[in-house]
This record gives structure tokens, sequence and C-alpha cells, in this order.
């Protein structure tokens, strides 16, 4: 069996592709009339048009939800509440499927699980990757990122479904920040296009970002092939091209001037604030990020980011 904590959209559309993958999945939802609502709809209204097939089984009860492999698809900001909560997660294999970085301690997903439980074994399932697609069995190729290897062949092979295929790597770092710092590009994309600066300042956004990804990625010890890969570029370009992103959207709003659903979670928000605080803390160059903090935080206006990044000194690329 394998357990999903956390009934959103995400971890719904993972917790329907391996039931109909044939494998026992219970899906854990905190709020109880939420999962009642579930069970006798056999429908997420946060992934509307979806059946929940017969072999998922949804549950408030934490304990029923448990097993020897647990997807903890819950917020960023939220883990670590939600393993200090429940020491009995203690000595499982915990599969990160949140993209950020903790405000505060500035760590990623795998080394919020490694300070909070030790004993567990951690990992990331990460990449290019909307819940509607996994929902209605659309193909997608994801990143599963566990230091250890004997781990990750195990959980590979789990995890695979019809249209679910799994590439593994050790390099849990490149994995974190990869899918992490690209939700900040997101914004600073959306940003740019409602603005109406066009898909070519949209284009030179990504591949800066995508500098500043590696730049930072690679400070903390990342590989490059992780961060060319599915949890790094593939990410990065996704999520920055379509309104499915919650983060490219959150910037579209920013950029026209609009309000935004602020009931809709959006990590890169976040993750830019904790991202830029490590960056200067270890003086590494991340201008698009702290360009995106700027504008969150009301310092600076949209225009003034862009001539800001345009009036950068020239150098090689």
């Amino acid at each position: 069996m394998i357990s999903v904590l956390g009934a959103g959209a995400f971890g719904t559309a993972l917790a329907v592709a391996f039931a109909k993958g044939g494998t026992e999945v219970t899906l854990w939802a905190r709020d109880a009339d939420a999962a009642k609502t579930m069970c006798a709809t056999r429908e997420n209204p946060r992934l509307p048009g979806v059946d929940l097939p017969a072999s998922l089984a949804v549950t408030a009860d934490f304990a029923a939800a448990l097993s020897d492999v647990i997807l903890l698809a819950v917020p960023m900001q939220k883990l670590r509440g939600v393993l200090e909560a429940h020491p009995e997660l203690s000595g499982r294999t915990l599969v990160a499927c949140c993209k950020g970085v903790e405000l505060g301690t500035e760590l990623g997903p795998v080394a919020v699980i490694r300070d909070v439980l030790p004993e567990a074994m951690p990992a990331i399932l990460t990449g290019p990757s909307f819940a509607a697609d996994i929902a209605r069995g659309l193909p997608t190729a994801l990143t599963l990122a566990t230091p250890d290897e004997d781990t990750g062949k195990t959980l590979q092979q789990r995890l695979i479904s019809p249209n679910l295929r799994i590439y593994r790597t050790t390099d849990t770092v490149g994995a974190e920040l990869g899918g992490a710092l690209k939700n900040v590009i997101a914004i600073a994309c959306g940003i740019a296009i409602g603005a109406g600066l066009g898909d070519s300042a949209r284009a030179a956004l990504m591949t800066r970002g995508y500098a500043e990804i590696v730049r930072m990625a690679r400070a903390l010890g990342a590989e490059g092939d992780t961060l060319a890969g599915l949890s790094g570029f593939g990410d990065l370009t996704l999520t920055c091209s379509s309104e499915q992103s919650r983060n490219y959207s959150f910037g579209l709003s920013l950029g026209r001037g609009e309000g935004f659903d602020a009931s809709v979670t959006v990590e890169g928000a976040a993750t830019a604030r904790a991202a830029l605080a490590r960056a200067k803390s270890m003086h590494i160059d991340m201008p698009i990020t702290e360009a995106v903090v700027a504008i969150l935080d009301g310092g600076l206006q949209i225009r003034d980011a862009m001539e800001m990044l345009l009036s950068r000194p020239p150098k090689e690329e």
C-alpha cells in the first residue's frame, strides 16, 4: 500500500494515478468533512471531473493512512508542522511532493524531513507536472530523488504507473532547488507577461533565471545534470509558460495590477524570500529573485524592476 498525506489537487491526482495503476492507495485528508464528502461522491471538489477509483480509500484518520511508503503532498511551509505533529512517521520512507524553501531555516523538503525525523528515509518526487494532467491520465515524467540508491530503485518500481514515468537520482539538493527556484522565476515571467512586456522578455527571464538556479544549486553541491533535467530545466519550462501554474498566474495578476485569490497556495512567494536570504548569506548574485521579492514587498514598481535588470553591467553569458 502507498499512502498520500494531503488531499489537495496534487495529492489527489497522484493518488488517482497510483490507484489506476493497480496499487492500493490511501489518501489522508486533514478535514474530516472533506473526507466524508469525497467518500460519498467519489470526487474531490479541488479536482472536478475526476472520479476516484474504487481502490483509492479516503480517510481523515491519520493512523489508518500509515504505510511503509508515504507521500507528503502538503505545502512546503506546512511540511515541518505535519512532521512534528506525527512522530509516528519516523522510520518510514517519506517522499516529499512539495516544492519550495522553508522560511527561517532556508531548507528544502528533504532537509526538513532529515531535520525533524532523522530516522526516516527521505525522498522527493518533483518535475514538470500539473495535477489535472496527472489525474486525467496524460503522460507525465517526474524525478525521484533519494540519497540511497537502493531505496530509489525500489521506490521507482512502486511509483511507476501507466501515465507516470519516473526517473531517479541521488542528487536531492539539485532536485529540491530546481523545483523550488523555478517557482520564483515563474512569478517573474508572469509579471512580465501581465505587464505587457512580451514573450521575448519572458524568454530572457527564463534563461537568466535558469542561470540563477544553477548558480545557487551548484554552490550548495547540486549536480549540473540534475538541473538540466526534469526537476530543473523541464519544470522551469512548464511553470513559466502555462496559466495552470499558480505561481505564473500569480505573477500575471501582479503584472496586470489585479487581485489574486488569497486561498491559493503560491509556494514561490515564500521561497523567493527564503532563497534571497540564503543567497545573501552566501554572496550569490540572484538579481531576478531580488527583484521579485522587492515587488512582493511593495518596495519596487514593476517598470523600475525591469529597468534595474536591463541596466545591469554588460558581461559574458
